[in-house]
């Protein structure tokens, strides 16, 4: 029974933080900003609280049902700023494009650092395939241009590009239009990349077996990305209200303009944030990858291979059986599986 309370009570918390509370925040602008300019229309004048304690328990009651909605409609919020739904197929292909350009540019960068500080140890003497990649960099013209500004960098400085890069999907085909669609689509393609264990099929068992601690690292990850992505829509929402509002008969031009504008400058930062975000997010997700494995193995009734090998074929069969109809090729599985217990 405590073990279900704990659940409970945790699923509660990442939804109160990640939906309910920037929800809050939303209204609580909107109240301020916009609602008075609106105060005086036929709906406004039913729904507006006659006392100040009725509208604090009204806006209470109106955050917790709209912070449940955006929960519910969690997934197509996240795929509309990953760039996977209602983006034209040109602007998608477009978006693809440049961020796989921006990736081997990093790397490029990256490595011409790496092969000019490993010229100058070595007074010069690097081997052909090294002279013949740097030479190959020095000739990228969007290379050099950022060439000096690279050299003048920190250590610290020249980590954060590669904190940039990190944020890419290692597989090329996996590049996402925009910035927070790479940023996730990097730790959900973690395991297959690694262990050919797909994490997007096997979620829910993979979730359902983990370490708690691991489980609950993933959730608290995740809740704050959602807190900067319903504050984000929440502001994108306001401001169109307050737009909207400038056509009401007594509207407050200068609090609406204002509200619209501080809002919308705020709508970049909170997206910038919850791409930091994703970080922690990504490095609970390859934790849960990593722990987790042996205790999915063990409940599926499979031995992990001691060759990794062995193992990322295992999990590809797994993965396979799971996402695909039954064929006698699964049959592959048997060899990994634990056989009855001897008497």
């Amino acid at each position: 029974m405590g073990d279900i309370a704990k659940g409970v009570l945790g699923g509660a918390w990442t939804l109160l933080v990640g939906w309910i509370l920037p929800t809050a925040i939303n209204l609580s602008i909107f109240g301020f900003g916009v609602a008075p300019s609106l105060r005086h229309t036929v709906l406004a004048t039913r729904l507006w609280p006659s006392t100040g304690g009725s509208g604090a328990l009204q806006l209470v009651a109106v955050a917790i049902l709209l912070g449940l909605v955006l929960a519910a409609l969690q997934s197509p919020l996240y795929r509309v700023l990953e760039g996977y739904l209602l983006w034209p197929s040109r602007l998608y292909d477009h978006g693809c494009a440049r961020h796989l350009r921006s990736k081997r540019d990093l790397q490029d960068r990256l490595a011409l650092l790496r092969l000019e500080r490993r010229q100058e140890e070595r007074a010069g003497q690097l081997p052909a395939s090294d002279v013949a990649e740097l030479a190959r960099l020095r000739t990228n013209s969007r290379i050099m241009r950022v060439a000096r500004k690279d050299r003048q960098r920190s250590a610290v400085q020249r980590s954060l590009l590669r904190e940039r890069l990190a944020r890419y999907p290692v597989d090329d085909g996996q590049i996402a239009p925009t910035r927070l669609g790479n940023a996730i689509r990097r730790f959900e393609e973690y395991g297959h990349d690694r262990f050919r264990l797909d994490t997007q099929v096997l979620w829910n068992e993979l979730t359902g077996t983990a370490p708690e601690q691991v489980r609950r690292q993933v959730e608290l990850a995740r809740a704050s990305v959602d807190f900067f992505v319903s504050l984000l829509y929440g502001h994108v929402v306001v401001v169109v209200a307050a737009l909207a509002a400038l056509f009401a008969t007594r509207a407050n031009v200068g609090a609406l303009l204002a509200s619209a504008a501080v809002l919308g400058c705020l709508v970049p930062v909170w997206y910038r944030a919850a791409l930091a975000g994703t970080d922690e997010w990504a490095a609970a997700v390859r934790a849960l990858v990593n722990v987790g494995r042996k205790p999915l193995a063990e409940s599926l009734g499979l031995t992990v291979p001691s060759n990794l090998e062995e193992e990322r074929a295992m999990w590809a069969l797994v993965t396979k059986l799971s996402r695909l109809p039954y064929h006698e090729r699964a049959a592959a599985l048997d060899v990994y599986r634990v056989g009855p217990p001897s008497d």
